[in-house]
């Protein structure tokens, strides 16, 4: 029986990352010709102790190529105690572009969520784009968004977050970490079942935020501000929810800065898996945990044969190429592929950090940003 429930598990894997890899060249690259610009943008970006990246930040917003008129960008402090106000008031005094900062109106547990509702509020503009502090825009960021709104009929739109950092072990596990993440997230918009968004890059309507009720009925969860609005979505105009998947829309984002902080951020992610309403996402996150519970019993296998060492290798084997396969494309995609160097090592201690991951996010708090929150 324990081998049939292995080879089940390592099959269901190939079979559903194997969905999103056809999915992943299902989703088109967008060609567009140059238009004169017509949407007109809100960028929300909330923060709170960011003095750090907000220089990077604010240069690439001065940078951004979209004009003046058609825009203007939101900074939302949520009760900053560093010199972060300081920063922005030093570089929005030298810039052209259209920059407010506004206090956060705190109604809920979910700091974030209660930053995007306060600054909509505020929003002069149909079309919403949030994206994060310790972002860099590229320069055409807002004339991509632009031209394939006016090529498509979307009311939201997920686009890519690329991430960057020092080259060390710790920094190519990580990458590929989270491109993996981002490899599935394109994959799932190709098989029509939108799985993951990221609030870094991410726009949508005022009137359809409006129409769901925004964050309402998900407040008491401090993450989630990106999921649980993408579910809306989808339940509201599924055919109109897409993925732009551009070079010139990628936003460029930190990698966490140590072990500590990574376990935080992913034990954050993880915490809002079991409040997924769509019982896609939560198939597929049962099988990804099943699937590298059963890769650990099969390396311990290896060294105790409690089962046929060729049927463990063989399903080894299995795994491990289809995961290359998925991460092979997107790290072509965001121009990462000399981050398969680490892919080997990597593919060992990653079924060990999923399921620590997992379970810990079943029993623990985490902290964000100086404060901790509850699951």
């Amino acid at each position: 029986m324990l081998v049939v429930f292995f080879i089940c598990s390592i099959l269901a894997y190939v079979i559903v990352i194997g969905l999103l890899r056809y999915g992943f060249d299902q989703v088109p690259t967008p060609r567009f010709q140059h238009t004169e610009a017509k949407t007109r943008f809100t960028v929300i970006i909330p923060f709170r102790d960011e003095a750090e990246n907000l220089p990077q930040l604010l240069a690439s917003i001065s940078n951004l190529n979209y004009p003046d008129a058609l825009f203007e960008v939101l900074l939302v402090n949520d009760d900053s105690r560093d010199a972060s106000l300081a920063v922005i008031e030093r570089q929005r005094s030298s810039t052209s572009k259209t920059i407010r900062v506004i206090n956060n109106q705190r109604t809920s547990n979910s700091p974030k969520k209660d930053a995007i509702t306060t600054a909509i509020a505020f929003a002069k503009h149909e079309w919403i784009v949030t994206t994060d502090a310790d972002c860099i825009l590229p320069e055409l960021w807002l004339d991509t968004f632009d031209g394939y709104i006016q090529n498509q009929q979307s009311d939201c739109i997920v686009a890519p977050v690329n991430y960057h950092g020092e080259t060390s072990v710790f920094n190519r596990f990580q990458t590929l970490d989270v491109l993996s993440l981002q490899g599935a997230t394109i994959g799932s918009f190709g098989i029509h079942k939108p799985l993951m968004c990221n609030g870094a890059n991410f726009a949508y309507r005022k009137t359809t935020f409006e129409a769901v009720n925004g964050f309402e009925g998900n407040t008491n969860i401090a993450s989630g501000d990106d999921m649980f609005l993408l579910e809306k979505f989808v339940d509201h105009t599924p055919q109109n929810v897409h993925y732009l998947k551009a070079e010139n829309a990628t936003v460029s984002t930190r990698l966490a800065e140590d072990f500590k902080s990574l376990i935080q951020q992913r034990i954050r992610w993880a915490s809002k898996a079991s409040r997924y309403k769509f019982w896609f996402s939560k198939l597929v996150g049962l099988v990804i945990f099943a699937g590298n519970l059963v890769f650990l019993a099969l390396l311990i296998a290896l060294i105790w044969p409690y089962i046929p060492i060729e049927i463990s290798l063989s399903l080894l084997v299995l795994k491990w190429s289809i995961d290359l396969m998925l991460l092979y494309k997107t790290t072509r995609f965001f121009k990462q592929e000399s981050q398969l160097r680490a892919y080997l090592l990597s593919s060992f201690l990653y079924p060990l950090f999923n399921v620590s991951i997992a379970l810990l996010s079943l029993f623990t708090t985490y902290q964000w940003k100086g404060r901790r929150f509850k699951q």
